[in-house]
């Protein structure tokens, strides 16, 4: 340290914090905007409160939350087996594999959700019946389309063929993702094809799958309310017919959107430790590889 020109110690140096004037001004705007907000919840008579908890857990809208979780299990189920196939249709030498999957995710990905589920809730009206027998030729089995076909079943169909276009892409990207190098490195070992896919690749494909495939999860949560289109009876649509003889709207609207936060964030929750099970999933499959080919090179060397 320097003295000053008098030879005696230099004064301690003084640190001005650094101004940030539009920081206290944002804070502001968000106090205000959210006071604004939580007087309006409390003092706005639309929102009809007591209607809401009238409803809230009232049978039919328990029935609805039911139909829902139901369409979005079985949407993301059928969805991710779905996808599956199609992905590794999709990284098949086949070039009629790869053409037919390329093919299936174009049409079903662009092409809204709600207007395939309109044409899926009348698809009797294209298929009138369904037959089981010698194509071009002899029906042994001749059916009615609407007597074996159910709001529910096409519901959950319209769900499942779109998810299914998404998820290969997510399935694809995943497997995509993990260094060819440790499927070189498996098949030095002797592991068989789908050992490595089990014990190397999925492991670690499985961290970039699970983010997406989450946030996948519950926006069919939500989407599940555009089978309104079928019609069938989840959780939005029986919030329309409950209004539609009481006229509460927003309250019935505001009573549903609560319901899906509810659910959306218990998945959320769920998301996160699967996502750190799978990090750690991860790291043990790349370390136990990489010990593999150590012992295996010691073993070589004496």
């Amino acid at each position: 340290m320097s003295e000053t020109p008098t030879g005696g110690r230099p004064e301690a140096i003084r640190a001005v914090p650094v101004r940030h004037p539009g920081r206290w001004v944002a804070a502001a705007v968000i106090v205000v905007l959210a006071a604004m907000l939580i007087n309006n919840v409390f003092t706005n008579t639309a929102y009809n409160w007591s209607e809401q908890w009238k409803y809230f857990l009232s049978p039919p809208v328990l029935n609805g939350v039911r139909n829902t979780i139901w369409l979005t299990l079985v949407a993301m189920a059928g969805g991710v087996g779905f996808g599956i196939v199609l992905a590794l249709m999709r990284m098949s030498p086949n070039p009629l594999m790869r053409g037919a999957s390329w093919l299936y995710l174009w049409i079903f990905r662009g092409t809204p959700l709600y207007t395939q589920l309109l044409i899926w809730g009348n698809i009797g009206a294209l298929f009138p019946q369904l037959s089981l027998g010698i194509p071009f030729g002899h029906e042994f089995v001749t059916v009615q389309t609407n007597a074996l076909y159910s709001a529910a079943m096409a519901a959950a169909l319209g769900l499942v063929l779109n998810e299914a276009a998404y998820m290969a892409e997510i399935i694809r990207a995943g497997i995509l993702s993990v260094d060819p190098g440790q499927l070189e490195a498996s098949n030095a070992l002797g592991m068989t094809r789908m050992k490595t896919m089990r014990r190397i690749v999925l492991p670690q494909a499985m961290r970039v799958i699970v983010p997406p495939t989450g946030n996948e999860a519950i926006s069919m949560l939500k989407n599940t309310s555009l089978v309104a289109a079928v019609p069938y009876l989840e959780l939005t649509f029986t919030a329309q017919t409950i209004y539609a003889s009481t006229y509460q709207v927003i309250p019935m609207l505001i009573m549903v959107c609560i319901w899906y936060l509810i659910l959306s964030s218990i998945m959320m929750v769920g998301q996160y430790h699967l996502e750190r099970y799978y990090a750690k999933g991860s790291l043990t499959a790349r370390m136990g590889l990489r010990a593999r080919l150590a012992a295996r090179g010691g073993g070589g060397g004496q």
